[in-house]
């Protein structure tokens, strides 16, 4: 009999969890408290209590051919880049291809997920749903957590009303609430979280504080300076701001992550990889000019991507500001003592938090109050690994192809295709990587990895990490495309467990699918990237480095 398998939510995450699911010969059954598919893409005129919200001008930040499921590129004639209608119309043509609508069970939401009472034997969990007001209660091998983490919205709890800050908060120590300075309850302006901004229309003439420089509080920053007397945004650490057009005009993650890129990383000397990592970041403007350099620049936190933030810096319609200190009445007092006065609107982009109401504390948060997930999935101190967190890792990587390849996994744990280590082996493996992330992205980023190394770790789980020296004696042509150029999701497809035939095809034909919707009026044959010359361009700088440091020492 078919072990049955619990997906709580069915955006991107959901979805890779009920197709894995069925590859294994697991019985899944998704609960979905919307009537779609799409989690974080289905857009709403307002902004809906304890669901994923997002203004209507969103675009992704991820290309086409870095952010589809492994075995379902999108059509050719598809923006790199997709408005968020775009492609909530992918996800929902995924799932009817795939025939995993079947599964979902729409409009239920999920009140309770907990062990059964012969839960060290069995690992089998209650999870009670609700719908139209009914409950029902259902015994499941397995549980697979794929709610999202952008529906708390992460506010300064000590400043505003309680109605306003979720009761089930996942903290990091290092973490918390953000301060965001005195005096905000006795500011008499408006104030909303950047969940609740739904267009600029309603900020015309105003002067707006955006408090926070991640994504969302550049894009709205921009949109409302074209509207607003004035915005300003406020940042405490500042931090590199990317633009989607990347070397030769292609999309900026298929020229920047690849493996390549990745080995370099972690062979190169520190100070070395550093200075690279600075001097890409700084290639198109200066950010210290614009107010916008991080406090630590070597660290690789996710920087913003927004192509119109320094043009209007330029044209005077936006301004970077420090922290805030203060709130007054009417204005805000910064952290180098300048003032922003007549304040109409403040805005906190201020990202979200982690919560899992439906979940004990207890089971996500193992050690010290802490978050603790092996590989950012499974919870180490479980009896019996029958529950999964899917899409609670952040990385500069899409996160399709990341949800993807995490409930490949969780699946074959689940079908006993695949086995865990021991308890202290996983806590082990945490603790060696939290020292690591906290180098590498610093301590308010601590569920950020490396894309490539994350992924091919997760693939040598299930068999399918790339055979990179085999592909070089037996298809040359191959593999320089999956070592020299982008890690594209195909490449997870390629071989082992869920081989897709097509994958030796996308991955050789990805620069032409990402050229085709952009040569409207082709004037000549189009460019392809040529990997040597950039790897000239990578190696230059050291070579020419080696003689001055020999004739030093």
């Amino acid at each position: 009999m078919a072990k049955k398998v619990a997906v709580i939510g069915a955006g991107v995450s959901g979805l890779a969890s009920i197709r894995c699911c069925l590859e294994e010969g697991l019985e899944p059954t998704c609960f979905e408290r919307s009537n779609d598919v799409g989690g974080l893409w289905k857009f709403s005129e307002h902004a809906e209590e304890d669901r994923a919200s997002i203004y209507p001008s969103v675009f992704t930040n991820s290309s086409k051919e870095m952010m589809c499921f492994p075995d379902f590129p999108y059509p050719e004639d598809y923006p790199n880049f997709m408005h968020h209608g775009k492609l909530q119309e992918y996800i929902r043509t995924f799932a009817e291809k795939k025939n995993l609508l079947r599964y979902i069970q729409f409009e239920t939401l999920v009140s309770s997920v907990k062990k059964c009472p012969s839960f060290l034997v069995t690992g089998q969990w209650e999870v009670v749903s609700e719908k139209n007001g009914k409950q029902e209660s259902t015994i499941f091998d397995a549980v697979m957590v794929c709610s999202g983490h952008h529906v708390y919205p992460n506010l300064p709890n000590d400043s505003l009303p309680e109605t306003h800050v979720h009761s089930k908060i996942l903290e990091f120590p290092t973490q918390g609430m953000m301060f965001i300075g005195q005096g905000l309850d006795q500011f008499q302006g408006h104030y909303l979280h950047s969940r609740e901004y739904k267009g600029p229309e309603a900020f015309k003439g105003k002067r707006v504080l955006v408090i926070g420089l991640g994504n969302s509080g550049c894009d709205i920053a921009v949109e409302l300076s074209r509207l607003a007397t004035q915005v300003m945004i406020s940042t405490r650490s500042g931090s590199w701001v990317m633009s989607r057009v990347w070397e030769d005009g292609y999309p900026w993650d298929m020229v920047y992550i690849t493996r390549f890129a990745s080995f370099l990383q972690n062979v190169l000397p520190s100070f070395l990889s550093d200075w690279l990592y600075v001097k890409k970041m700084n290639t198109c403007f200066k950010h210290e000019n614009y107010g916008l350099m991080p406090l630590n620049g070597a660290l690789r936190k996710e920087p913003v991507f927004n192509d119109e933030l320094p043009s209007r810096i330029l044209c005077g319609t936006l301004s970077i500001k420090p922290g805030v200190k203060e709130f007054t009445e009417t204005s805000a007092v910064f952290e180098d003592g300048t003032v922003f006065e007549a304040i109409d609107f403040v805005i906190f982009a201020t990202g979200y938090a982690y919560a899992y109401p439906f979940l004990d504390d207890s089971i996500i948060k193992s050690r010290n109050n802490e978050v603790t997930l092996f590989k950012g999935i499974f919870p180490p101190m479980m009896e019996k690994p029958t529950l999964a967190v899917i899409g609670f890792v952040q990385s500069l990587g899409a996160a399709i192809p990341t949800a993807d390849q995490q409930a490949r996994w969780a699946a074959k744990v689940f079908a006993n295709s695949c086995t865990l280590p021991t308890t202290k082996e996983m806590m082990d493996d945490i603790d060696m990587k939290m020292g690591k992330k906290l180098k590498w992205f610093g301590q308010s980023q601590t569920l950020q990895t490396d894309y490539v190394t994350y992924m091919d770790e997760l693939g040598s789980f299930i068999g399918a990490k790339p055979n990179i020296p085999w592909l070089f004696l037996t298809d040359p042509q191959l593999a320089l495309q999956v070592f020299f150029g982008p890690c594209s999701p195909y490449q997870f497809r390629l071989m082992g467990p869920g081989k897709w035939e097509g994958a030796r095809k996308a991955i050789l034909t990805q620069w032409d699918r990402s050229v085709k919707p952009i040569r409207t009026r082709a004037v000549s044959e189009a460019h392809r990237p040529q990997p040597f010359y950039n790897l000239f361009k990578i190696l230059l700088f050291p070579l020419l480095l080696l003689p001055v440091l020999l004739a030093l020492y």
